[in-house]
């Protein structure tokens, strides 16, 4: 499937390509096979490319004719000539639900009038869509939130949250990598590291991957967070065949 797509000059050395404004995996897909294209046609003048929910931005090292740009953009996008399958991994990622993470987890059952247990159950159970890495190194956009959890963000943000904080704001849920100010709603933490700057991609998942939380006890998670500080854990993962 072909989007109607949106070129645009960004900046005096960057093309921003903007697909329909929603979360949609057909996006994400068309998104991530376009930005295989652009890598395979090794242009040694394009810098970096940066995906999001419906954009992928194209940044060049020297300044480009954009509307020559553009037209060799439209032609690779239109064009079918790149192999249409992606591989992507299936990330399990442990989580302590318990109350001394779960700073949110009673306010969310109060507002929401779900128990603590079936809000744990119905954030562990869905299998979450990486849509892009921002806002913190290493944190991921997930899509895929079931409905019932979905809830705003704090009026008044925390100036403080806790390095692998698992959190929801809005019809979004993510995690923490590192500690920092925040707005969402506190339900869990993990004890894995989902950025390190000391290894080589410095976050494991990319654009494309999937996640699943696993709910764990708070001796289990005292037990990885131990072998993540002497690097002897291993995430779980699998691969995806698209």
């Amino acid at each position: 499937m072909k989007f109607q797509l949106e070129y645009k000059s960004y900046h005096d050395r960057a093309i921003l390509v903007e697909w329909p404004p929603k979360i949609d995996k057909s996006i994400l897909r068309d998104i991530m096979l376009f930005k295989s294209k652009i890598i395979s046609d090794n242009n040694k003048n394009r810098l970096e490319l940066r995906s999001a929910y419906n954009s992928l931005l194209i940044v060049y090292k020297e300044a480009v004719c954009f509307e020559a740009e553009i037209e060799v953009l439209r032609t690779m996008y239109s064009s079918g000539s790149v192999e249409t399958s992606l591989t992507s991994k299936l990330w399990k990622i442990p989580v302590c639900y318990e109350d001394d993470y779960a700073l949110d987890l009673q306010y969310i059952s109060n507002a929401k009038g779900i128990s603590k247990e079936a809000i744990i159950q119905k954030h562990s159970e869905v299998v979450y869509t990486v849509y892009f890495i921002g806002f913190l190194p290493g944190f991921l956009y997930l899509g895929g939130l079931n409905e019932d959890l979905e809830i705003p963000r704090k009026s008044t943000p925390r100036l403080k949250i806790e390095k692998g904080a698992v959190a929801i704001g809005g019809n979004q849920t993510g995690v923490y990598p590192i500690e920092s100010p925040g707005g969402w709603n506190i339900i869990g933490n993990s004890p894995i590291e989902f950025f390190n700057s000391k290894n080589n991609p410095p976050c494991f998942a990319k654009a494309g991957d999937q996640i699943q939380f696993i709910p764990v006890k708070i001796s289990t998670y005292d037990k990885i967070k131990s072998q993540v500080e002497n690097n002897t854990y291993i995430i779980e993962s699998s691969m995806i065949y698209d």
